[in-house]
């Protein structure tokens, strides 16, 4: 003989475990992604930005002056070694007593730091200073020798050894 087996019943406890797991998955995410937004990059570019937009006339015509230069950067980073070439518009180099370079993460940053890169005897500025591989970020000041200011930004990227 066949023992029929009762149907399963679909009760109050059963919805209330629906609704826990559902609610508990999309707490645990939000829970998660809170955390992952407040310890990574903040995403600030400036301190305040209304104070940088009041200056941002003044930055096009020193931009525009410095392009009206004429001179040349060139930016190398090899085996440990950065290396800045700024030539003049005759391609000479210009001469300055050491150049600022402030290198940073774009993603975040705990790794942002500044290095002096000092005149090399063919008229490069160098400096000795090893960078974790990716991406990095460098903005380079120098003033030369007829106090005229240089600002030098670029992206690039450390590739394994």
């Amino acid at each position: 003989m066949s023992n029929p087996q009762k149907p399963k019943e679909f009760t109050g406890k059963h919805m209330l475990m629906v609704i826990g797991l559902f609610f508990g998955t999309i707490i645990t995410v939000n829970l998660i992604m809170a955390y992952f937004a407040t310890t990574s990059w903040t995403g600030l570019v400036v301190k305040n930005s209304y104070v940088a937009s009041q200056h941002y006339n003044e930055k096009l015509v020193a931009n525009r002056a410095q392009d009206a230069l004429g001179w040349t950067p060139t930016l190398a980073v090899e085996q440990g070694t950065l290396r800045y070439r700024l030539l003049d518009a005759k391609g000479a180099p210009v001469v300055a007593e050491q150049a600022e370079a402030k290198l940073m993460r774009p993603s975040h940053e705990r790794e942002d730091h500044m290095v002096t890169l000092l005149p090399d005897a063919n008229g490069d500025f160098v400096v000795d200073h090893e960078l974790g591989f990716g991406a990095w970020d460098i903005e380079l000041q120098l003033v030369s020798e007829n106090d005229i200011p240089f600002v030098y930004r670029e992206r690039f990227m450390v590739e394994t050894k």
